[in-house]
């Protein structure tokens, strides 16, 4: 008997995300001596794959260019590690010994995890590497277009975060992919935030959700060059902005 597609769908959503309840039980435990093994580990297998996978998301959706996805997948695993990589996620963060204040970090639990077309695999490596150094687990929901991609971005994510000692399905990705699944997965009761990138509609969708949400859309906007600017460095720098990986970025003039 054939199985119908979009039950299998919903069904793979909810398994993903009661999997990575379970892992991040375990997580919100480790110390943040852990968790930072476990960030390092992620890093360097983004970077030893940041080639490999750009070539992925070429060949799969068909927009941007080699070189400029390497360098998004380089830059959300190097540059994102070193700028996280002092930050304390775990314990008393900060005290005001004058006001008798303390803050303590605590994680959210399960993270949404919706990807784009445009930058699948920096998408996920970034939003992977930033949930778990806050203790967070997080269940990928990838675009049709980019699922092959994302979902090996994912694998990688997940196996050196494994490797590191996290627990498994920490970070879990849809294979089936259907909107009902992205619904799902974004208003599951046990999901408690949602990292949105995608499409004007998409990113509403999470924030009509009843659920704390980040969310980016597009941002294309005209660039106003001020007339005592450098304009030969302006347009210089315009042209560059709006032509990298072939103008797929949201902040793109």
């Amino acid at each position: 008997m054939e199985l119908d597609r979009d039950l299998c769908s919903l069904q793979e959503a909810r398994n993903l995300v009661r999997a990575a309840r379970k892992a991040q039980e375990a997580l919100k435990d480790f110390t943040q001596e852990q968790v930072d093994h476990i960030i390092d580990m992620m890093r360097e297998a983004g970077e030893a794959n940041a080639a490999r996978l750009a070539m992925m998301a070429v060949s799969e959706t068909g927009m941007g260019n080699y070189n400029d996805k390497c360098f998004k997948n380089y830059f959300a695993s190097r540059t994102l590690y070193e700028f996280i990589k002092p930050m304390k996620t775990v314990g008393i963060i900060r005290e005001d010994q004058e006001q008798k204040l303390w803050e303590i970090a605590e994680p959210v639990g399960v993270i949404a995890g919706i990807v784009p077309t445009t930058n699948p695999t920096s998408t996920v490596i970034y939003k992977a590497m930033i949930a778990l150094k806050s203790r967070n687990a997080i269940v990928f929901s990838p675009h049709p277009s980019a699922v092959r991609c994302t979902n090996e971005a994912a694998k990688i994510m997940q196996q050196a975060a494994a490797a590191a000692g996290a627990p498994e399905g920490v970070i879990g990705c849809i294979l089936n992919v259907s909107m009902g699944a992205t619904n799902e997965v974004m208003k599951h009761p046990d999901v408690a935030m949602i990292l949105a990138t995608g499409g004007s509609a998409l990113v509403k969708a999470a924030y009509s959700s009843g659920k704390p949400a980040l969310g980016v859309g597009p941002g294309n906007v005209p660039a106003f060059v001020e007339r005592s600017a450098d304009l030969a460095k302006a347009a210089e720098y315009i042209v560059m902005g709006k032509t990298f990986d072939n103008g797929t970025i949201c902040a793109s003039e």
